[in-house]
């Protein structure tokens, strides 16, 4: 059996799935297929050249090197295949957006016959992923007197590649989906238990809606009642893409919705159209933009108002909403793109000021076909000017800066002045300015990590931007169960991105044991600046050090190619403490007490959605004040900043310095010294606190907040409790994170059947609380039993270390019914539980749904983050599951009585124990 053979069973197989052949990415087959298509006799000829002209993936893909050789044969005349001319060989190159085909573009314009350099000079002058090796070719050939070297680099100048590209429309008529009514998460648009498929564009489409079949029919009966308009999928009172950073969310969407972004490409749809009530979430939104897509704030609903301009309540205390308009399914609506407004389906009537989705930036986007084409364009403009000595004309929006005189600057707003990139010496930016910042840390986690892998491939970009000071791929998000599907990715993932210069989790030759860490646990300690911006492809990279961003495996590609990120600078809302922590409330009670109180106090509207969280956490360590990080994106904030004492500052760099120096001594740096590079930095960021130098970052006094707001720690008096409140009767209200309720609320009689402590939210003094917890409930009764199962999974195998160190390890152990083993992982995912504990892996485990899950209708009470429906649980045919999020101590006792406890209960549980050791910064 040869390869193609193998391919055309792999074909059959598909077909029972309903799915097209996969893509071609290997240089092997593609080679088989010219094989056949040189042979006019082949009985595969037909379908060989199929194959090879719509089915081979472009990039740096060995496939598209192979197919870029070829069609240079083609067009220097050494092969002729009737259906392939040379015109049409040049047709196929442009379409293969770099690497190889850009090589091969370069070494026809330069050749000697002189009307292939020019044919092949014209499709040059429409490509914009170069790097440096091919604008050096250029830019030698242009100094040695090549005329069109010199005429590709002065239309690179001008930007033709952007400025020939025909506008957008300046019309838009959409017909709306309501995909459900409240937050739409990305979990629904591409599920957890379904990232093992996200490479596999087509076969991750069939996830779409949750697999629901019937919705899926829907739209597409509704597409075929409109074939002349878009869909918008829409999110009725709530906001579009909540939930973990899904680049195959928006993948989805764009397949089922968009647009195909070339017909030589299979599967690849750029520009989907979407919509919420309450706008799209922070992360989706920077997703649907590198597609080119449009992201719709439709205010259809607003608060009803009184004769004083107050919210009309209605008797349960909630604001009462009324409808300004309908986007009911099948509403036809119009998108203006010049004046920026959506209108009626004729246009006569104006519904809702858009500007905030078309901005000229966001224009750009949707007409270069994504942001990457935009990213990408600008930096070759700007090679192209600097090496002709010639100033780059303005083809571009202007970037908008704003300053305002005489006002001071928020920490945000300090971290993106010092890391701009672009801006005029001395120029300083306000919120609200447009900015390219430098990238100091990446992070990949391993569930999107193979689209990551694939976006590098198809941007051509072959090693990471030397500007980026540490980068990781993470192996946590599939470390509970090493299944089938696990074994075939993670190391083809790991080996990819060893090679293009990150520190693996596992390592490609095996000389250090598989670290499956959880992504955010790792970034947070080699993130040694406070200063620095990070970006990482999961919704909770929220550092404690620094400002950070959870990104789309799309924008994580950009930033480790480029080292690049860009943005506007986010407003911010400023969050300081007064009062004085009880000593039985555990730190993540302030947390769920600040969103209460935040919404309480702004009378509903959350005033964190979209803008940064400065928090001023004072004494807190890196590892406790990223409890509160972890949280923002919860609370849908962009993104989070803690204000730092400085003796807390150099004590957390150290513990990193600690963290960083074990990764070392385990062989995870590589040849250019990444880790040990880090570790400098944390010894010059010490250094230079220390001597007042570089003092730790703080915001001006004068510095303008969007809101500005006090948490009352006086008035946390017991265990908070977010619950996603299943059986709201507004559906809209459910699967939030904003119903947060004290434990007296359930009266000790929730009844609780597992209890999960694990995920980024809990650290080494999470799992502490834990052995002496168990400790106190042995000593008061002689002995420890569950009445419900209770999941630990450490975030680190740091902590494992040091808790065999300190013996808490040990009794962790002697209540165990199960403890993880390395040399013999588990292989199938558990689907019922014993009421026991479970000592699982270091990893994500339950909170993100991929692999282990609780049982159908269980009622969970988690550490985790995650509560969205289906997540962590799915529902019964006789119950809805629910995840309800807690403290450490909160769910240890959950477990033991198999219910909620009650407030007595609970002080009893934790006398003794140092919960937290916190007191707000006195300034």
């Amino acid at each position: 059996m040869n390869i193609y053979t193998t391919y055309l069973d792999e074909i059959e197989t598909r077909k029972i799935q309903g799915l097209h052949p996969k893509p071609i990415e290997d240089a092997e087959l593609v080679d088989a297929l010219v094989a056949q298509i040189l042979d006019p006799a082949h009985e595969h000829r037909a379908d060989s050249l199929n194959f090879f002209i719509y089915n081979v993936l472009p990039g740096t893909t060995s496939a598209a090197g192979a197919k870029s050789r070829f069609l240079k044969e083609i067009i220097l005349g050494t092969h002729k295949v009737e259906e392939i001319s040379p015109e049409f060989a040049f047709e196929l190159l442009s379409h293969m957006k770099g690497g190889p085909s850009i090589e091969v573009l370069i070494d026809l314009a330069l050749g000697d016959d002189q009307a292939i350099a020019r044919a092949a000079a014209d499709v040059l002058k429409s490509q914009v992923f170069l790097y440096e090796a091919d604008t050096d070719r250029l830019e030698a050939a242009h100094k040695s007197g090549n005329a069109l070297a010199t005429e590709i680099l002065e239309s690179y100048a001008k930007a033709e590649f952007f400025t020939n590209l025909p506008d957008i429309e300046e019309e838009i008529k959409v017909v709306t989906f309501i995909v459900a009514v409240g937050d739409v998460s990305t979990d629904l648009l591409s599920p957890g238990a379904d990232a093992h498929s996200r490479s596999d564009r087509e076969l991750h489409g069939q996830c779409m809606f949750e697999h629901n079949k019937e919705q899926q029919a829907a739209l597409k009966e509704l597409q075929a009642q409109h074939p002349d308009k878009r869909v918008m999928l829409v999110a009725e009172k709530g906001t579009m893409g909540v939930g973990s950073s899904r680049m195959s969310g928006v993948n989805n969407v764009a397949l089922w919705t968009g647009k195909q972004a070339s017909p030589y490409v299979p599967f690849i749809n750029i520009a989907p159209v979407v919509g919420g009530t309450n706008g799209i979430s922070p992360i989706f939104y920077t997703t649907v933009g590198v597609t080119g897509g449009i992201g719709v704030d439709l205010q259809n609903w607003a608060k009803k108002l009184n004769h004083n301009g107050g919210p009309v309540l209605d008797e349960d205390g909630e604001p009462v909403l009324e409808q300004l308009y309908s986007v009911d399914n099948g509403t036809v609506l119009t998108i203006n793109t010049k004046t920026k407004k959506l209108y009626n389906e004729d246009g006569s009537k104006e519904l809702v000021d858009i500007s905030n989705a078309l901005t000229p930036q966001k224009v750009e986007f949707m007409k270069a076909g994504g942001s990457y084409a935009v990213v990408f364009g600008k930096k070759l403009q700007t090679t192209a000017a600097e090496i002709l000595g010639v100033e780059a004309p303005a083809v571009y929006a202007e970037s908008k800066e704003i300053h305002h005189e005489g006002q001071g600057l928020t920490a945000v707003e300090k971290i993106f002045n010092r890391n701009a990139v672009g801006v005029a010496p001395g120029k300083v930016l306000h919120a609200g300015s447009d900015v390219r910042v430098k990238v100091n840390i990446v992070g990949s986690q391993d569930t999107t990590g193979l689209m990551t892998a694939q976006e590098l491939e198809m941007m051509a970009a072959t090693v990471i931007s030397p500007s980026v000071d540490g980068a990781y791929q993470s192996g946590c998000h599939t470390a509970s169960v090493w299944d089938q599907k696990a074994r075939q990715n993670i190391p083809k993932l790991m080996s990819f991105m060893n090679k293009f210069g990150l520190i693996t989790a596992r390592d490609p030759k095996g000389v250090y044991p598989a670290m499956t860490d959880v992504i955010h646990k790792v970034l947070n300690d080699i993130t040694v600046d406070d200063r620095a911006v990070i970006i990482g492809g999961d919704s909770h990279t929220r550092m404690s050090k620094g400002v950070a961003f959870g990104a789309d495996s799309g924008t994580v590609a950009l930033a480790l190619a480029t080292g690049e990120a860009t943005m506007p600078i986010p407003q911010s809302v400023k969050v300081t403490f007064k009062g004085t922590l009880k000593d039985h409330m555990d730190f993540r009670d302030v947390v769920h007490a600040t969103q209460a109180q935040m919404l309480d106090h702004f009378n509903g509207e959350n005033v964190f959605q979209g803008r940064i969280i400065e928090v001023h956490i004072g004494t807190l360590l890196s590892d406790q004040a990223f409890t509160f990080t972890d949280w923002t994106a919860e609370m849908k904030a962009k993104a989070s900043i803690c204000i730092s004492e400085p003796d807390t500052l150099v004590e957390s760099l150290e513990i990193a310095k600690h963290r960083i120096q074990i990764m070392i001594d385990k062989g995870m740096d590589n040849d250019k010294k990444v880790l040990q590079g880090l570790i400098d930095l944390a010894e010059a960021r010490i250094a230079g606190i220390k001597s007042g130098e570089t003092p730790p970052l703080v915001p001006d006094e004068n510095a303008k907040y969007f809101a500005e707001f006090v948490v009352d720690l006086d008035a946390i008096n017991e265990p908070m409790i977010a619950d996603p409140d299943v059986n709201n009767e507004d559906v809209s209200k459910r699967y939030t994170h904003d119903t947060i309720r004290p434990v007296s609320y359930y009266g000790g009689s929730r009844k609780v059947d597992l209890g999960f402590v694990g995920s980024c939210m809990v650290h080494k003094g999470d799992m502490k609380i834990l052995a002496q917890m168990l400790r106190n409930i042995e000593k008061q009764n002689g002995s420890v039993e569950f009445n419900a199962p209770l999941v630990v999974a450490p975030p680190t195998y740091n902590i494992v270390d040091e808790l065999k160190e300190e013996g808490d390890w040990e009794v962790l152990e002697r209540y165990s019914g199960f403890v993880f083993d390395d040399a013999n992982p588990k292989d199938t995912a558990r689907k019922k539980y014993e009421n026991i504990l479970y000592l699982e892996r270091p990893g994500c485990n339950l909170c993100m749904g991929n692999q282990e899950k609780a049982e159908p209708g269980d009622t969970v009470m988690a550490t985790s983050t995650r509560l969205f429906q289906g997540r962590v649980v799915r529902d019964s045919d006789e119950k809805k599951g629910e995840s309800l999020l807690a403290s450490t101590p909160v769910v240890v006792l959950s477990s033991i009585l198999g219910r909620t406890p009650t407030i007595d209960e609970y002080i009893a549980a934790v006398d003794g124990i140092n919960l937290t050791s916190y007191a707000p910064p006195v300034h």
